[in-house]
């Protein structure tokens, strides 16, 4: 791997794991279109860094809040074992600790097996990521691009005329059972790729007639332990190599320290492209790019080549 590579790649993790635009589906479209491989033991390595780059990138926006969930975690653990633990008069910081474990439950549904396979339902999800599939991703952005539409006419639904002229936002400002649990469930079917996970998960939000800012907030905290159970999943497999890995030290920590800067920019440009309504920039730029994936992966079934590269789909 090249440093332009490298570079080419942070950017791609950096922008798009923050955005409503799928990083998993745009690092698929960056792959196909350099020829790179994403299931190599190096590659898979070099993912995992990305991973740790944006991973940096969320923990620096929202320090300060991590921080706070993190005190009050232990306060409340204290609380439970003290008896002193009420459900009814829980605090911002432990309302949004409780919510994020509700929400992060219904990702142990990709690891059920699925009966007589020995298999469980992320094994069959990965199937989708091979060049062969390629229009799987076209299909996905286009869903995202549905849901960021139906997610932004419901947020305006929620937008009283007076907070519209204040420059205040309507919707709750909370997360109940019902938005975790629903927000999560959309989170496991992010795993697929072209699939926002942000844009998938803040749509739901705002179905529910969640404040769209807290949808976000809730969506990329939501996202932290996601980010890093994908970096452990694919270190994981990276070590199973059997001759170890040949890394180059240079190219990954230059995209890992991409990655983390833009990432960093993204999750700025996202929260003031939502809180100015501009999100139509979004919903117009994954139909496209869908539509042109789903093109290019149908003359590319028909050719049995890859378009950019010219080389064999395997």
């Amino acid at each position: 791997m090249t440093i332009l590579d490298s570079v080419v790649q942070g950017v791609v993790q950096g922008l798009t794991e923050f955005l409503p635009v799928s990083s998993s589906g745009h690092l698929t479209i960056t792959q196909h279109i350099l020829g790179v491989s994403g299931t190599g033991e190096e590659n898979l390595f070099f993912n995992v860094m990305l991973h740790i780059g944006t991973l940096i990138a969320v923990v620096a926006f929202y320090h300060k809040l991590i921080g706070r969930l993190i005190v009050e975690f232990f306060r409340m653990i204290g609380d439970i074992f003290t008896g002193r633990f009420k459900w009814k008069s829980m605090n911002e910081e432990r309302r949004m600790i409780i919510m994020l474990i509700i929400g992060l439950l219904p990702l142990m549904l990709l690891f059920l097996p699925v009966p007589g396979t020995g298999q469980n339902l992320k094994d069959y999800v990965e199937l989708f990521t091979g060049q062969k599939y390629f229009i799987v991703v076209g299909v996905c952005l286009l869903l995202t691009s549905v849901l960021l539409f139906i997610g932004s006419r419901c947020s305006r639904a929620v937008q009283p005329l007076r907070y519209a002229k204040s420059g205040e936002e309507g919707g709750r400002s909370y997360i109940t059972v019902p938005d975790a649990i629903l927000i999560g469930i959309a989170q496991c079917f992010a795993v697929l790729p072209g699939l926002s996970r942000s844009g998938s998960t803040l749509a739901v939000g705002q179905m529910r007639g969640v404040n769209k800012q807290k949808a976000l907030d809730y969506t990329f905290i939501l996202g932290t332990p996601a980010i890093i159970a994908a970096a452990a999943l694919e270190l994981k497999d990276a070590l199973k190599a059997e001759d170890g890995l040949n890394i180059e030290i240079a190219p990954i920590l230059i995209g890992m320290v991409v990655a983390a800067v833009v990432g960093y920019l993204s999750i700025v440009l996202f929260k003031w492209l939502l809180k100015t309504d501009k999100m139509i920039i979004f919903i117009l730029y994954t139909a496209v790019v869908g539509i042109a994936v789903i093109a290019i992966s149908i003359i590319e079934m028909n050719t049995g080549v890859n378009f950019f590269t010219k080389t064999p789909i395997v």
